[in-house]
């Protein structure tokens, strides 16, 4: 051979760098392609139909009025495939169905390279995925370019071995090819008929020709969101009574998606019920009328959770498994276009059916704030819709804005709860900024509506709006004051007297988030080493330390304070301090339930104790007066 007589003359260094052919074990590349590039073995119908429907395609672009029919029929292990397609010659055989890669999509091998786009398959796999569900493919074919050429025939086994010869006129009269696969050992369940059936339907229930399984039709175009309907509210029935079958969910409500530019016709359903952010979307996506995906995640932006699309494409490209979209620039254009689109139809609601939208944000508020957070048009749009926990109930953050000069709002639900019932008291307008988005929203109020103040509730705007004690009955309660301070002073907390209202709150535990770091760090300094110690005693700040702030208006504090046993005071203010944490849903730290039990045990000690200094009995008789 020519290469032979290359080598040997050539230098020992130029005859190691002699090209060598790649030897392929088929039935390692069958097992690696039902193990790592198909998800299921369901996908070598879609190859049989995708190879049907191309080959159809290839004889239309020169003969427009060529028959378009694709026939399956399943029987006894046995998968027959017949279409009306271009067919081959014996050399297109050897080139293209013996050739691993090749396709004649993408080389043009079949003098069809400028009608590229429109096929389906691009990556010559071809029949292999067929050997996932087969022990034996043969192939029967005759060109319709070649009129004269005969019918040729094609054998393959998953050993890697084939055979081809030609046959008489007789075995293929008509154009087209005829594909006949035998099932391998435990596979005879994909080629049973009613699992072809189903399988033929999920794929291809929008290809453009007439395919049918025996006698039972798969296509059904036009489109369920492209065909007539004799009035709106019949349209919605029928895309409901689609999306119920596609996702088994009757939908809120269905949003057109039509991006003609980029070659996309389709419906989004919106869900019935709330769902996580987190929950991956599975949209199906039909690329040319084929199913291409029923998980394409990446489909839509990650806000619009709350939606399941449909759409037939022909625009965006399928990796080389055909199982999912390749990401680049046209997915993400996509992307964002049928993220407008959604966008539109929540707009459209706010526009023009305020009743429909205020039923879409009962279920999915939280969808629409994670856009209005990055959206400020979104946020102008939603501001008198979107509900928010406040102290003066469930409010739109524009009502609320009205209400008050100054919106105050906390980071978490404790604080929130911390500081409601006395904020409201009080007149200040608080929102729980506690919920995912809603404190991020709550901060952008005054790019949607310009002047608004904004500011983060702490403990000391919450103790400047309650009202001061008369100096000198302060000044008489110095004592009290002192042995309550001293008490709480381990537990990192200060003693404050107020006169507010509720009359029925005794007292009132306020930190914030700069105290709460404080007390952190102190009870690590604790525990610390002497290097650790000196570290986090340089990071020892300024920072405002939790209060306990006792109601004056309140009867049992004027008690309290009246008491002659110091000890008991402190045991009293221990129980208020724990009373507080609790009311508000405050995470109890070790130190703080051994002061709860601690203040249990000593009032009812106290309290059975008759004689104990400081009690007052309510009637004097019982003490013998």
């Amino acid at each position: 051979m020519t290469s032979e007589t290359s080598a040997n003359s050539a230098s020992p260094e130029s005859a190691a760098q002699s090209p060598h052919t790649f030897q392929v074990d088929l039935r390692g590349l069958v097992d690696l392609l039902s193990h790592h590039l198909y998800s299921s073995p369901r996908v070598y119908l879609r190859e049989l139909l995708q190879n049907a429907v191309d080959a159809i395609t290839a004889r239309r672009a020169g003969q427009p009025d060529a028959p378009a029919r694709v026939r399956l029929y399943a029987e006894d292990g046995r998968l027959r495939v017949e279409d009306s397609g271009i067919g081959l010659t014996e050399t297109d055989v050897h080139s293209l169905l013996a050739t691993i890669g090749r396709s004649s999509k993408r080389d043009g091998a079949q003098g069809l390279a400028s009608a590229r786009a429109e096929f389906l398959g691009q990556f010559g796999i071809g029949l292999l995925a067929c050997f996932v569900v087969a022990a034996e493919i043969r192939v029967v074919s005759r060109s319709a370019r070649t009129p004269g050429a005969p019918p040729v025939e094609w054998c393959a086994r998953d050993d890697g071995s084939y055979t081809v010869r030609t046959l008489p006129d007789s075995a293929r009269p008509e154009p087209g090819t005829t594909v006949l696969l035998t099932a391998r050992p435990g596979s005879t369940e994909w080629l049973a008929e009613e699992r072809v059936l189903a399988l033929a339907r999920d794929f291809g229930s929008l290809l453009p020709y007439d395919v049918r399984v025996g006698d039972a039709a798969v296509t059904g175009l036009p489109a369920p969101w492209d065909r007539a309907y004799p009035s709106p509210a019949g349209r919605r029935v029928a895309l409901a009574r689609h999306c119920h079958e596609q996702f088994g969910f009757s939908p809120l409500d269905t949003i057109d998606l039509d991006l003609p530019l980029a070659g996309i016709r389709g419906v989004a359903h919106v869900l019935p019920s709330a769902v996580s952010p987190a929950q991956r979307a599975g949209h199906r996506v039909h690329l040319k009328g084929m199913l291409l995906t029923d998980r394409a995640d990446e489909l839509l932006p990650d806000w619009a959770f709350f939606v399941r699309c449909v759409i037939d494409t022909d625009s965006l490209r399928p990796t080389a498994s055909r199982e999912a979209l390749y990401a680049d620039e046209t997915l993400a254009a996509v992307r964002d276009a049928l993220g407008e689109r959604i966008r539109d139809w929540l707009t459209g609601l706010a526009a023009g059916d305020p009743e429909r939208l205020a039923q879409f944000l009962s279920v999915h508020h939280l969808g629409v704030k994670s856009l209005a957070r990055h959206d400020s048009t979104m946020l102008r749009t939603m501001l008198p819709w979107l509900p928010f926990e406040t102290t003066d109930g469930r409010l739109s953050l524009e009502e609320f804005a009205r209400r008050h000069p100054v919106v105050h709002f906390t980071r978490t639900v404790e604080e929130f709860r911390q500081v409601a019932p006395i904020a409201s008291a009080q007149g200040i307008g608080v929102i729980n900024g506690g919920y995912t988005y809603d404190a991020e929203l709550v901060e952008r109020l005054p790019v949607a509506r310009p002047g608004t103040v904004v500011a983060e509730l702490d403990a000391d705007t919450v103790t400047a709006h309650l009202d001061s004690v008369d100096p000198r009955e302060e000044l008489a309660l110095g004592p009290f004051l002192a042995a309550a301070r001293a008490g709480l002073d381990p537990l990192g907390c200060d003693v404050v007297l107020r006169a507010f209202h509720p009359l029925t709150v005794p007292a009132l535990h306020l930190d914030d988030r700069s105290a709460r770091h404080e007390q952190a760090r102190a009870e690590a300094e604790e525990q610390a080493d002497d290097l650790w110690t000196g570290i986090l005693g340089s990071l020892r700040g300024s920072a405002p330390r939790a209060r306990l702030v006792l109601n004056h208006l309140n009867p049992l504090i004027r008690r309290i304070s009246s008491l002659d046993a110091p000890e008991l005071a402190v045991t009293a203010t221990e129980a208020l301090y724990g009373q507080a944490l609790l009311m508000a849903q405050r995470p109890l730290r070790p130190a703080d339930s051994a002061l709860l039990n601690r203040a249990f045990l000593g009032l009812l000690e106290w309290a059975t104790h008759p004689a104990a200094p400081g009690h007052s009995p309510a009637n004097p008789q019982e003490d013998g007066r």
